[in-house]
């Protein structure tokens, strides 16, 4: 794969992407606040990161990979109003919010787990860099951007030129379409301006999670702790920031304007964005009450990575609608794709070479901007052809699959061979082969002797799907 082209929010086109250093590539993912559980339109974005990740690291890249946790700081609402969500989830389970932030990271690495979803080279939670946090603060406020008031420390957008450019928005529409909130703090200069640091005093003199800063006792903004994290572990600027398109216009654009702010550099050179999960018409979300679990899914007997695999089945930048029906379908395409795997590992096929565009197709279609959609086509058809001419060295293709699925993380090498035993096998083989032969009667017959042998076939455009009754 010798060229990348990804979408840049920042530039608002597709561009060629290289790398800052020759050594490896920075990645930072904006990673869960752990006061509840993932929702699957919020893993929909991890898995759109973890195939950019792939993408890199299949073209030869080594990623250094950064995804904070928060576990502080971060309110109901985005725009620093409300409760804190931690606090509101601790408050909500009887539980401490060390607690809750423990229960929650792992039952985000958990799911992160069961969609094979690679874990980030650095996983930081907020609490471990609140001094790094400090350290930019104080930047700030050298710089000219930061100010104190009563109750806070806040961010001076009216300081930050063009402090609107990653959404495109201007700043008066900005301020005009967001949320009615009631804003406690009468000393704030600008509407938008953002919390930097948040003093125990007034609403959160009981907040529980604290520490000594030169501004008094209290706790980080939501925002800063990415900026901190990022400049740490991958210096400024790094090569690809990503999150949800939800973070576009609040949470990613104060972190540009805090972090460049502090270093007058850019933060990152590419910003990618996943669009949302759609459920009964509108995103899904926990603040729309909404929202399903992976563990859900589970649950109605279906295969985490079936999920994966309906992600995939729309492009990262697309709004992607979740029913029932799609999600069984996409497992049902999976067992499809698992059963082929199947048997062309229990094949000894020494045939024919596997023609060399499939793979330059693949390559092609994920180079353009993750076209998964496309990269899956090719996998089809690379099956129908191999169900059509049995003669290709079933070593060639299994090659080829697991080179697809290291990209994919379908889990393809998770089959084994033997699972079907060797008497259905050569049952099976002879039924493909009187029907392609058009030899209906004798098709049926296997058909009978498969089941009898206590297996079920079902015959489907991606070739044969073989199970246990």
């Amino acid at each position: 794969m010798s060229k990348i082209y990804i979408y840049n929010t920042l530039t608002r086109k597709k561009e060629n992407f290289k790398p800052i250093r020759k050594e490896w590539v920075g990645l930072y993912t904006c990673g869960p606040t752990v006061y509840d559980y993932a929702h699957i339109g919020n893993l929909r974005t991890y898995i759109f990161e973890d195939v950019l990740r792939r993408t890199l690291e299949y073209a030869g890249y080594t990623v250094r990979h950064v995804m904070n946790i928060t576990d502080v700081g971060h309110l109901t609402s985005d725009a620093d109003e409300g409760d804190d969500k931690l606090e509101k989830g601790a408050k909500r389970e009887g539980k401490s919010v060390w607690e809750v932030t423990k229960f929650y990271t792992e039952a985000f690495l958990d799911d992160a787990k069961r969609l094979n979803i690679k874990k980030a080279k650095y996983l930081i939670p907020a609490t471990k860099e609140i001094k790094e946090q400090i350290k930019l603060i104080q930047q700030l406020f050298k710089n000219g951007y930061a100010y104190e008031t009563e109750t806070a420390v806040y961010f001076d957008t009216s300081k930050f030129k063009n402090y609107t450019r990653l959404s495109g928005q201007k700043l008066n529409e900005k301020i005009a379409g967001a949320r009615e909130e009631v804003h406690t703090d009468s000393q704030k200069r600008n509407p938008a301006d953002f919390a930097l640091w948040f003093k125990t005093v007034g609403r959160f003199k009981n907040h529980t999670m604290k520490w000594p800063s030169p501004w008094g006792e209290g706790f980080p903004g939501w925002h800063i702790e990415c900026s901190a994290i990022s400049s740490k572990f991958l210096g400024q600027p790094f090569d690809i920031h990503t999150g949800g398109v939800d973070h576009i216009s609040v949470h990613h654009t104060n972190e540009i304007a805090q972090s460049e702010g502090a270093y007058k550099k850019p933060l990152a050179r590419f910003w990618l964005h996943g669009e949302f999960l759609i459920i009964d018409a509108g995103r899904m979300g926990k603040s729309q009450g909404n929202f399903l679990t992976l563990q859900l899914l589970i649950e109605k007997g279906l295969n985490p990575l079936a999920f994966r695999y309906l992600v995939l089945t729309s492009h990262y930048r697309s709004k992607l609608n979740f029913t029932w029906e799609s999600v069984q379908g996409a497992e049902n395409s999976l067992e499809r794709l698992y059963s082929f795997t199947e048997v062309q590992l229990n094949k000894k096929t020494a045939g024919k070479k596997v023609p060399s565009h499939f793979a330059r197709n693949f390559e092609k279609a994920v180079a353009d901007d993750l076209n998964t959609p496309q990269a899956l086509a090719v996998i089809w058809k690379l099956i129908h052809v191999v169900n059509k001419n049995p003669q290709y060295s079933s070593k060639e293709v299994l090659s080829l699959l697991y080179k697809f699925d290291a990209l994919l993380g379908l889990g393809l090498k998770n089959i084994k061979r033997g699972a079907i035993p060797e008497k259905v096998r050569l049952l099976v083989q002879k039924r493909e082969e009187f029907r392609k032969n058009k030899q209906w009667q004798d098709a049926d017959k296997m058909r009978g002797q498969i089941e009898s042998a206590g297996y079920f076939v079902q015959d489907s455009l991606g070739g044969t799907i073989i199970k246990e009754k």
